[in-house]
């Protein structure tokens, strides 16, 4: 192991995720490191075998730390037979101790949906469906590329509810030509369906993407503010918390998975151009895997998945940490700020002090929450911590 300049008190927890990239067809907005299969086309058990031996090579960097999550995303994860992640858990297990109440995510497309197929996945393993719903309207839909219809994903969230005890929601506002009615009417389906945890992120325009180079027209600022309000007022009234800037959950339902990227827990990342932060002694590392789903697959299986493999430095550690924590409403605790990043306090005093004097945070002598007006204006906030030159 490779020096470090830092000190850290113990270690965070840790989660793993996999990345499955293909999807049936790529969403003019996205840009995850997603890739349309070919002719129908998907070398599973390849795959597979190569997500593997990228686990066995990383097995040494977290040996003995017992795995909290696990999170399977994408591209479309639901592509994926039930017998393939049926595997996949299984060559988990064998090599990490999972806990005993270990969250399993998948992240499903109601594109995909078949009625026994959800069922199949939870008898696989998997405690937890992400279904990517985007929204309800046939319209809006289309606009966004997906290949599902209003139809096929109010079936699939009601499957999901029916064969997991918890399920997430996925809704995009701020869609091309949408009105505030309109949001209003996805917010009315989605709540009607009860989902334990529903996720809400704007639309936005990502270099990169089919909708950068061609943008649509979206609603202006004002009204895509007022969406956000129309929001946060919906699902307070339905019971459902926000825990954090896009999600919504009842009690129990808050996602243990991203719940430890947002405390700048630990996490290893395995499948093409999956990123992992793993803590150590005296450093902090990021990794990164190669991008692309072929040459992942040669790499990995010649015991080469990684690409990058770099320690985050001393004056980048406050901006890394306060971009994930002040995602959350409850903010962390100064004790957890040190615990994590090796650094005493006084390396983000200042910029406390900057954020409080603009309103965007309160805090006392253990924690550090964002305000409202911090809330609505997160990118300032998280700004002021970015490091100087």
């Amino acid at each position: 192991m490779r020096a470090g300049a830092l000190q850290l008190s113990a270690l965070p927890p840790l989660s793993l995720y996999v990345h499955l990239p293909w999807c049936i067809r790529k969403c003019p907005y996205c840009d995850f490191n997603s890739h349309e299969m070919k002719k129908d086309e998907l070398p599973e058990q390849r795959y597979l075998d190569a997500v593997i031996a990228d686990l066995d090579v990383s097995l040494p960097l977290i040996w003995g730390r017992p795995v909290h999550s696990i999170f399977i995303g994408g591209g479309t994860p639901s592509l994926f037979s039930p017998q393939g992640i049926d595997r996949l858990l299984g060559d988990i297990r064998a090599r990490l101790k999972l806990d005993a109440d270990c969250e399993i995510t998948l992240e499903a497309n109601p594109g995909t949906f078949e009625k026994d197929r959800f069922r199949a996945f939870r008898s696989a393993g998997v405690t937890r469906l992400s279904v990517g719903v985007q929204s309800f309207n046939d319209a809006h839909l289309k606009a966004l590329g997906r290949v599902h219809d209003r139809a096929q994903a109010f079936a699939a969230v009601e499957e999901a509810s029916k064969a997991f005890d918890t399920f997430n929601l996925d809704l995009m506002y701020a869609l091309p030509g949408q009105t505030l009615a309109q949001l209003d009417e996805d917010l009315d389906t989605a709540l009607s369906l009860a989902p334990p945890h529903l996720s809400v992120y704007h639309l936005t325009i990502e270099p990169n993407t089919m909708f950068a180079k061609f943008p649509p027209v979206v609603p202006e600022d004002d009204i895509a503010y007022a969406m956000l309000d129309r929001i946060t007022e919906r699902t307070r009234d339905a019971g459902l918390y926000r825990y954090e800037v896009s999600a919504y959950a009842r009690d129990g339902h808050r996602c243990w998975h991203n719940l430890n990227y947002w405390q700048f827990g630990d996490y290893l990342g395995i499948g093409a151009g999956a990123h992992s932060k793993l803590s150590f002694a005296h450093r902090v590392v990021r990794q990164v895997r190669w991008r692309e789903p072929r040459l992942y697959m040669d790499n990995a299986l010649a015991g080469n998945p990684v690409t990058q493999d770099d320690d985050i430095g001393r004056a980048d550690l406050p901006f890394e940490y306060m971009l994930n924590a002040l995602r959350l409403k409850e903010g962390f605790s100064l004790t957890e700020f040190s615990e994590r990043t090796g650094l005493a306090i006084t390396a983000i005093q200042q910029g406390l002090k900057e954020a409080e004097d603009k309103g965007l945070i309160e805090r006392d002598f253990h924690r550090v929450r964002p305000t409202v007006r911090g809330f609505d204006f997160l990118s300032d906030l998280q700004s002021i911590f970015l490091p100087t030159a």
